[in-house]
């Protein structure tokens, strides 16, 4: 039933019977027909006159609102409210408006809740359950409490939203309940002690068991009671860090104590690395179902470094090589993102570099997988090439669109950013990884370092590769894939040092390929000698003159084979289309002149001696000597179960010629009548009569040709095949092929340093040595590092030549001679 202060309250905007108009006030006319004047109005109350509103009237109100405030308040009251929430809100109504009674019923509330949270902290203190249990205790006052100061916000409204708004001095329903709860709770040490306790005890039972909690729910409510309080952070946060801190520096402790215990450190960094990685994990997940987003970094950084503890050098020297081992891109990610988090990459890219130094310096000083130094090399740069690239990165979010720029972004707890594409028209999203380059730079240095182990042999190798490759061919290899592999290849000549090593030893390669017709495509020669003429060295450009002499060489074959058959002599037309013969400019091939060579049968040395003289002819005053050790020839031979076609090198086919004269012949016959070199000589023999395919027998036993030995003609011997090309004895290098490419490279090391220095000094007119030092040092550094000591060689040597001369008063003073 609506009271009567009520019903005669009017709204603020109406003018009510204030507007007053005179006799003149126009008159309407209303639906009867009659005139209503606009005038001043009368009212008649009907019934009792209004009495006025006396102190007795508010007085029960007052006292009632009281006393179901007090009721509301109290917690597990069975007492029945005097007013119903209807009569409870008019009562605050009448009593704020009309009563002028705010300020009382304002001290009421403060009253009554200042006793009712008294009588909450009373209860908290004084239950006896601990732990979780004594959180749901909590829980439960924080949820009843919060439920009663929302429904007298509700009651009291005139209170909170009319006569509060106008009183700074004080506070509403809201802030005085948070203020009172604040200072009789969350200031109580007995509560705030057994609050963390039981969070504690929560935490430590899910990470100890790594499970959920049955009451993780009463937790999250707790976080929610909290955050409404505004005392998570006070509270909470510090506390539930500082219990993580502890937990988990007690359990690194205990697990490096245990790794130490393993006698590989490698197992027990990793071991220890994937327990780390399984932790975080745990709190990564535990801190996005339960905490809020601004805890989740913090939370994380204080696991990790909990975890590590000060023990990154050795988590890194372990666990990366370990992981490098098996080849863990994954690994390796976790890994560089968890020394990322606790500011330690640079500890990682040490432990990194040294790894890469030692596995290098490990392959290139294993003299005796030699031949496979350059795969495996190759192998291990493939992957840490691929480790630099992908796992030592860093990934950015990048936002690319008509009107906006790169910008990175970063999501927090996540080991990755991930990235997603926006469909807008406007912008979208990509994911890049930016490499880090203190890692590329480690992997260049590390190599570059563990070449120098061996000097010049790794550039050696990389040539004897390449040559290997070219003769093998792209076979199912798209055009692609074999330059890229024959790129890798190139890529480690970057890292040595004796880059002039390397190119002697690919044009001796080079050279033989292109003589003996094995490279398995003359395009891809071309394209890696300008390759190699552009990236590496412009004297690769030598190469060019090689395929020039091969082209010159068949036009003069052409030209041969033209004459011969203009003399109608069909002998002679025979013989010279089964010969061959290369003319090859010495200053543009690898090779020196032989001293002696072998003997030739007189039917090939006359074929020779033709072509020399057809020679001459065409270019006077030019001489021809002959070089038999990379000639090739084939020899149609006869045997019981029919003819072979015998391909060979032209050693070979001068000691079987032999055996058409004779069926039996001795070692030192056939020394005698060929004198080839000995060593060259035992090879060959062992080709023929020890090999895969034995033409010849050895009357002996033995897998050695020695003097005394007496060999036969096999006639007897067999193949499916009609062609057999017989291999020869293969060594790795004869003293007399090593000799002659250290003797190039040393000449051109020479030539090179002396240039240097004079062009140096040309310019400078005068240095002291130090300084001239440096400066030959710096321009040659592109095709070898010299010694200091063969510098100082080759300034004598200038000063003797008179390039050069002594400063007379500073003998440390060079002076250029004009």
């Amino acid at each position: 039933m609506t009271d009567l202060i009520t019903l005669l309250t009017f709204p603020t905007t109406s003018n009510a019977f204030s507007a007053h108009r005179g006799p003149s006030t126009p008159v309407s006319t209303n639906e009867s027909g009659g005139s209503v004047g606009k005038g001043p109005k009368r009212l008649k109350v009907i019934g009792e006159p209004i009495k006025p509103l006396t102190q007795t009237f508010f007085d029960p109100l007052y006292v009632s609102l009281k006393r179901s405030i007090r009721i509301l308040l109290t917690k597990s009251s069975n007492e029945k409210l005097p007013l119903t929430y209807e009569a409870i809100y008019t009562a605050c109504r009448s009593l704020v408006v009309a009563g002028g009674k705010g300020e009382g019923v304002w001290e009421v509330l403060k009253m009554e809740m200042e006793g009712c949270v008294g009588r909450l902290a009373k209860e908290l203190v004084e239950d006896g359950r601990e732990g979780v249990e004594w959180l749901k205790v909590f829980v439960e006052v924080c949820g009843w409490f919060e439920g009663r100061v929302g429904l007298l916000e509700s009651l009291l409204t005139y209170l909170d939203r009319v006569y509060l708004t106008t009183r700074n001095d004080l506070s509403n329903v809201q802030t005085l309940s948070k203020t009172l709860f604040e200072s009789r709770i969350f200031h109580s040490p007995k509560i705030v002690d057994k609050l963390v306790g039981g969070v504690k005890s929560w935490v430590e039972w899910e990470r100890n068991n790594r499970l959920s909690h049955p009451s993780r729910s009463t937790i999250s409510s707790l976080l929610t009671h909290l955050l409404t309080h505004n005392q998570y952070l006070p509270i909470f946060e510090p506390a539930y860090l500082e219990m993580t801190k502890d937990f988990y520096e007690k359990e690194s402790e205990g697990w490096y104590d245990s790794a130490q215990g393993i006698l590989n450190s490698k197992e027990s960094a990793s071991t220890f690395r994937h327990a780390t990685s399984l932790r975080l994990a745990e709190e990564e997940s535990r801190s996005r179902e339960l905490l809020p987003e601004v805890s989740w970094v913090r939370v994380r950084n204080v696991v990790e470094r909990a975890l590590m503890g000060g023990r990154e050098v050795w988590l890194a020297a372990g666990a990366l090589p370990a992981s490098m081992e098996s080849k863990s891109i994954e690994e390796l990610e976790e890994l560089y993102d968890l020394f990322g988090r606790v500011g330690a990459l640079k500890v990682l890219c040490a432990a990194f570099r040294e790894y890469v130094l030692t596995t290098v310096r490990t392959i290139v000083n294993d003299k005796a997988r030699d031949e496979e130094m350059i795969q495996r090399l190759l192998d291990f740069k493939a992957f840490a090439d691929r480790a630099v690239l992908e796992a030592f990165a860093d990934p950015v979010v990048y936002l690319s669109g008509p009107s906006s720029s790169a910008q990175p972004s970063s999501t927090p707890f996540t080991s990755t950013s991930n990235a997603s594409t926006s469909n807008s028209t406007d912008s979208s999203t990509a994911t890049k990884k930016k490499t880090n380059p203190d890692y590329k730079s480690a992997l260049h240095s590390s190599f570059a370092q563990a070449f120098k182990s061996r000097h010049s042999t790794p550039a050696a190798l990389i040539a004897k590769y390449m040559d290997r490759a070219m003769r093998k061919g792209q076979e199912e290899l798209s055009d692609g894939e074999f330059d890229k592999i024959l790129s890798g290849v190139l890529e480690l000549c970057r890292f040595v040092e004796d880059r002039d090593v390397f190119r002697v030893f690919y044009h001796r390669a080079l050279a033989k390929r292109l003589l003996l017709g094995r490279s398995a495509s003359n395009d891809f020669e071309r394209r890696v000698l300008k390759k190699l003429k552009e990236e590496h060295d412009a004297e690769f450009g030598m190469g060019d003159h090689m395929f020039n002499d091969l082209a010159l060489s068949e036009d003069l074959m052409g030209e041969y084979r033209e004459l011969a058959e203009k003399s109608g002599d069909e002998g002679r037309m025979e013989k010279v289309k089964m010969l061959n013969v290369m003319v090859l400019q010495r200053s543009s091939w690898p090779f020196a002149a032989r001293k002696a060579d072998v003997d030739l049968p007189p039917s090939m040395q006359a074929d020779l001696t033709a072509y020399s003289l057809f020679y001459k002819t065409k270019h006077q005053g030019r001489k021809l000597e002959w070089d038999h050790s990379l000639g090739t020839a084939t020899l149609k031979a006869t045997f019981k179960n029919g003819t072979k076609d015998l391909s060979m090198s032209l050693y070979q086919a001068v000691v079987l010629l032999m055996f058409n004269e004779e069926v039996e012949i001795r070692y030192e016959d056939i020394k005698e009548r060929c004198r080839m070199n000995e060593e060259e000589l035992k090879r060959t023999l062992q080709s023929l009569a020890l090999g895969r395919h034995r033409i010849l027998r050895k009357r002996s036993r033995g897998a050695e040709v020695k003097e005394g030995d007496v060999f036969v003609f096999n006639e007897d011997f067999t193949d499916a095949r009609t062609k057999i090309h017989i291999n020869s004895i293969q060594v790795k290098e004869t003293a007399e092929e090593s000799k002659r490419a250290q003797t190039a490279i040393e000449g051109d090391r020479k030539h090179l340093l002396d240039a240097a220095i004079v062009r140096i000094m040309k310019a400078k007119k005068q240095l002291p040595f130090q300084q001239l030092t440096a400066a030959t040092i710096d321009a040659v550094k592109g095709h070898f590092i010299p010694e200091v000591g063969d510098i100082k060689k080759r300034i004598g040597s200038l000063v003797e030549g008179e390039y050069l001369t002594r400063d007379e008063t500073d003998k440390n003073l060079y002076v250029y001679v004009a």
